[in-house]
């Protein structure tokens, strides 16, 4: 893909898209769109019971269909691999991962026990309402609230999961407080609702090879997991996702659809489609339900002497999924004694995952109502509540941060939103009929590093390209590594071509965690720095080159010129340097990883960012309406590469904790074990309606510590802490405290 702009690009400029003409014209390409010659299409049966065994499958009227291809259940499916570490990937939890097709055994609610394979989509959907399929059911729970008699604490943690570290003396610290809450707080199962559905396009190329078109955050993961399972080479299976329609998390394991695709088109040597039906993406992946009994004391002057932080949320009963959820109220604020516990509760469901800011979306938003709820008990502003408990070191880990500008989020996040205007008593400020109330919360999320190649190639005539199977879902990576490269070498972005979302490219993890930004921008930086070295050292070779005994710290790439700092007149062209090296074109190769120089002592510290919320609300009591009408969100990450595309993730961010605060939620008929609301028109996320004014602030933070560029990455503050605001806001309107999200009408009206 080749970007467009007329320049060299620096980094911190407000760059467009790169890859928004491709995607406005349709051009761009997603899972289930690339053109494919003799192509299947695959629809998958889904199960009627929560749990239990399938005793038989009724496939006779669905194969009479013509155009039907084949049937593949548990029953008719080649031999594959035996072991649970074929099917276990970069993320997996422990436990046994769900294997698709395997025997009769039913686990939860649709899951996949059938694919019909057709000539055309509308003939796989129609055979597919002819299989009838018996069962012998057993007894399933997916009450969570029923769930908490089985919680447990697994020995054997997750890769991820850092845990917590308790401190002081609680039970010493909430006797000798002046002020105490304890209260219990709850938030339901979201759903991944990503505007394109899971979806997989499986070109068989011979028996030995495959390609996958993939709807996945990580190209390398699903090739290594298609790889093991089938018991095909690594280098035989290529995974491209040039292009993912959203993902938030869902696509971070390869979900059933990758499975059954590759599964049908190795078994009939065609290549085959599957794609998910809107309401079969809601049996896969989705944020765990959620309990979290905060308790906490404060002396006479607001400083906290406890915290006490616990939190139990839901898994499968085949594996052990858990989050990082207590440890960011033991982090955020100084207080000498702090304890935390976790458990998780085992349920007839599929396995929760990664949803946008796992354990934080969760944990710090219910804390954070918990320290509004403690403001008000001892007589506190909100904001100076956390401001008079403000820690200046991670108070958990007792280890200082790398950087920390939360105080100077919160400062200019209360000046622009006018929270000096604000009453403290609830209820005391109306829009006419309507109650108005303001709310703060703040976020904090982690600033990861991932180990991370990339590959780049200079041509004669000033082109680059450059490579990382890194992922693009919708972030802006496209835009910010041309960014990245054309700021290194000083070449205008329209000459350079971005090849990313291919298991082919160089190394790159899935794109999760906001550590894409920081990892595949520093692999890109480190090898434009390898190419720019190469290219100097080619200038060398001019004739009377003006360059002659220049060191790299001497030059600088600018427009397709390699020029001397001291004296700008002294430069050589790129051209000109390739030819006097005989050079038809120049590449690098370099991998970053986090031990490179200027990141040890990152190691012994802690990496954050951190946001101030502050939302205004406005709720009509008689019809029990919340309107969102104003948020603020004023983020501290670091440096910031393109601030277009960082407000844009941002912004994105708060749009899905609106909905936290007011919208998403699930119905589950605990009878069939089944969620009701499983489509876009009862599963309520926010509208173009419901969002009005957000502000996002970026400030000054520079960090030359926690990675190599100093960046953060923000695809995940955005939304810590912002259901938080809005439903203090609420309690500040109404006077109602709300400790269960979302808060909807029916609440407001009780």
């Amino acid at each position: 893909m080749t970007t467009h702009a007329n320049a060299p690009a620096r980094i911190g400029e407000p760059l467009s898209r790169v890859d928004g003409r491709l995607k406005v014209t349709g051009h761009a390409r997603y899972a289930a769109e690339h053109p494919v010659a003799d192509l299947l299409y695959g629809w998958v049966v889904s199960s009627g019971i929560a749990r239990g065994r399938i005793t038989a499958i009724h496939e006779d009227a669905a194969r009479a269909v013509a155009g039907v291809v084949e049937i593949i259940t548990h029953k008719n499916r080649p031999d594959l691999a035996g072991s649970d570490s074929a099917y276990q990937e970069q993320v997996s939890p422990p436990g046994k991962p769900f294997r698709a097709l395997y025997d009769d055994e039913v686990q939860f609610s649709l899951q996949p026990i059938a694919l019909v394979v057709a000539q055309d989509l509308e003939t796989a959907r129609y055979a597919a309402s002819l299989i009838k399929v018996e069962y012998e059911a057993a007894e399933h729970n997916t009450d969570f609230r029923a769930a908490q008699a089985e919680r447990f604490m697994p020995s054997k943690k997750r890769n991820n999961y850092l845990g917590f570290k308790n401190r002081g003396d609680v039970d010493a610290g909430m006797a000798q407080a002046t002020h105490r809450i304890a209260e219990t707080y709850h938030m339901g199962v979201h759903v991944h609702n990503p505007m394109e559905m899971h979806a997989t396009t499986a070109v068989w190329e011979n028996k030995d090879s495959l390609t996958l078109y993939d709807k996945t955050q990580g190209s390398q993961n699903t090739q290594t997991y298609i790889s093991n399972i089938f018991g095909l080479k690594s280098d035989n299976v290529r995974v491209l996702n040039p292009f993912v329609g959203g993902a938030f998390g869902s696509g971070l394991r390869p979900q059933y659809q990758v499975f059954l695709a590759a599964l049908a088109a190795t078994m009939l040597e065609r290549s085959v489609r599957v794609v998910l039906t809107r309401p079969q993406m809601f049996s896969h992946v989705h944020r765990p339900e959620a309990l979290q009994a905060v308790s906490l004391g404060t002396d006479a002057s607001g400083q906290l002497t406890a915290i006490r932080n616990e939190a139990t949320t839901s898994t499968s009963r085949f594996e052990n999924y858990m989050e990082n959820v207590v440890n960011w109220g033991l982090m955020a604020y100084a207080c000498p004694n702090a304890a935390g516990d976790y458990t998780i509760s085992p349920m007839d469901t599929y396995t929760p995952g990664d949803m946008r800011a796992p354990g934080a979306a969760t944990g710090m938003t219910l804390f954070e109502i918990a320290m509004d709820e403690m403001a008000y008990e001892a007589g506190l502003d909100p904001l100076e509540f956390r401001l008079r408990n403000y820690s200046e070191k991670d108070a958990m880990n007792d280890t200082p941060f790398t950087s920390k500008a939360l105080r100077e989020a919160y400062a200019e996040g209360a000046a622009s939103f006018g929270w000096d205007k604000r009453s403290m008593e609830p209820r005391s400020m109306r829009d006419n009929h309507e109650l108005v109330g303001w709310g703060m919360a703040t976020g904090m999320w982690d600033a990861m590093f991932q180990k991370t190649a990339a590959r780049a190639k200079l041509s004669a005539n000033g082109n680059l390209v450059i490579e990382t199977a890194s992922s693009d879902i919708g972030t802006g990576t496209y835009t910010i590594l041309a960014q990245i490269a054309s700021d290194t070498l000083g070449i205008p972005v329209d000459q350079i071509s971005v090849k990313i979302g291919d298991s082919s490219l160089p190394m790159s993890p899935i794109e999760g965690g906001s550590w894409t930004a920081a990892s595949a921008g520093a692999a890109i930086e480190a090898t434009c720095q390898s190419l720019g070295k190469k290219l100097l050292d080619a200038a060398e070779k001019v004739r009377n080159s003006p360059l002659e005994g220049a060191k790299f710290d001497d030059v600088v790439f600018d427009n397709g010129r390699i020029v001397s700092k001291a004296d700008p007149s002294k430069n050589v062209s790129y051209g000109e340097a390739m030819a006097a090296a005989e050079q038809g074109s120049l590449e690098a190769e370099e991998t970053v990883s986090a031990g490179i120089s200027g990141m040890i002592s990152q190691m012994r510290k802690s990496r954050n960012t951190h946001s101030a919320v502050f939302a205004e609300v406005k709720v009509d009591e008689e019809l029990g309406v919340a309107r969102v009408t104003r948020v603020v969100c004023s983020v501290a990450a670091g440096r910031i590469i393109n601030p277009k595309t960082a407000r844009s993730q941002i912004l994105g961010g708060v749009v899905m904790g609106i909905g936290m605060g007011l919208h998403e939620e699930t119905f589950v008929d605990h009878r069939i074990g089944r969620i009701m609301n499983h489509d876009l028109a009862e599963y309520h996320v926010p509208a173009n309606a419901d969002i009005h004014d957000i502000e996002v602030i970026f400030v000054d933070e520079p960090d030359p510590e926690v990675t190599p560029m100093g960046v953060k990455g923000v695809g995940e503050i955005g939304i810590v802490g912002t259901a938080a605001a809005v439903a203090n806001a609420i309690f500040h309107a109404t006077g109602k405290r709300f400790r269960d999200l979302p808060i909807t009408i029916d609440k407001i009206l009780e």
